[in-house]
């Protein structure tokens, strides 16, 4: 065996060893959402509001790409997202955690809506070290909050819907060319409809050439008719019926089926493990997606992990757009 390709007792004791890492920042994050809603409810009713732990492939993925990158340092392994009704929001409630008294450690800040990366994303991260006197275990653990408006959610949910089918990592720049341009050419042109900036490459293009390019590319890819032919239907989204804050998402690929496990805050442990479990299916070669997430009603949590359920119709709905301000 290589080091690449590890035995398999080892391979799953490995993600024993990273999972436990990654289940630490469910309380920390548990604590970031509960201020969260608070500042949304007089800033953005509209707002949407989700919590993930980092699943096992981004993980290794990462770790892959950066040589020097060392679990511990993983400043994402527990993310919190705002999906704000439009960028003026998303300043608003930026500028808030910037100057309010937070206890938490603001320890890194990148704006990729002033400077969207190549890829064409774009959203606000703000990294925190988690710091509660109350309860000192989880002290010196990262929270990931990323703020992001509608837009930019539509954009980063068609990435990772079309990355899930032509089996490529899309989100994380790696795939075929075509695809790569059209979602950075794409980014810049939602950048234009939000009044932001555009992607550098593409700077010195106006508007206009920028909203005719992305619809020649569109069409040659077959975008629409693909993205369609990705959606899974209503009756194929099975669920356990069971309330609960914490929501299993598996999405099996075969069959294009989405299933949908509840959990209870006093049943979180029990998610983790089957969280784990699914991902070491994955890892000797089933062909399923999985992601444990917090984000209220299945309502919510179909808004706000809509590449699960294979749902870009607000991709779609922005590309329309372009095509009316031609």
């Amino acid at each position: 065996m290589t080091k690449d390709n590890p035995p398999i007792d080892e391979l799953l004791s490995a993600y024993d060893v990273v999972d436990n890492w990654r289940s630490s920042h469910g309380y920390p994050i548990n604590t970031f959402q509960a201020t969260l809603r608070k500042k949304l409810k007089t800033m953005d009713s509209d707002a949407l509001v989700a919590q993930r732990l980092k699943r096992m492939p981004s993980i290794i993925g990462k770790l892959k790409r950066f040589k020097s990158m060392k679990l511990a340092r993983m400043q994402d392994l527990g993310g919190i997202r705002a999906v704000m009704s439009d960028m003026d929001k998303v300043r608003e409630l930026e500028e808030n955690y910037k100057k309010s008294n937070f206890r938490h450690d603001l320890v890194s800040t990148k704006d990729y809506i002033a400077k969207p990366k190549d890829s064409g994303y774009r959203s606000i991260h703000l990294v925190y070290k988690y710091q509660n006197p109350k309860v000192t275990a989880y002290d010196g653990l990262y929270v990931e909050l990323q703020i992001r408006s509608k837009i930019q959610h539509s954009w980063a949910t068609a990435v990772e819907t079309i990355g899930t089918f032509i089996d490529h990592g899309l989100k994380s720049s790696e795939g075929p060319k075509e695809w790569l341009d059209f979602f950075s050419l794409a980014g810049s042109a939602f950048a234009h409809l939000e009044g932001t900036e555009p992607v550098l490459k593409y700077s010195h293009k106006d508007k206009k050439t920028t909203f005719a390019e992305t619809l020649k590319e569109a069409e040659r890819l077959c975008i629409y008719d693909k993205l369609i032919a990705f959606s899974i239907a209503a009756e194929k989204i099975h669920t356990d019926k069971k309330k609960g804050i914490y929501h299993l998402i598996i999405l099996n690929l075969e069959e294009k089926t989405v299933s949908i496990q509840g959990y209870s805050q006093k049943n979180l442990e029990l998610a983790n493990r089957e969280y784990a479990k699914l991902e070491k299916r994955i890892a000797i070669g089933e062909d399923l997606q999985v992601v444990l997430v917090s984000a209220g009603s299945i309502e919510n949590l179909h808004r706000a992990y809509p590449n699960y359920f294979l749902d870009t119709n607000e991709f779609i709905k922005q590309l329309r757009l372009i095509e009316k301000d031609m």
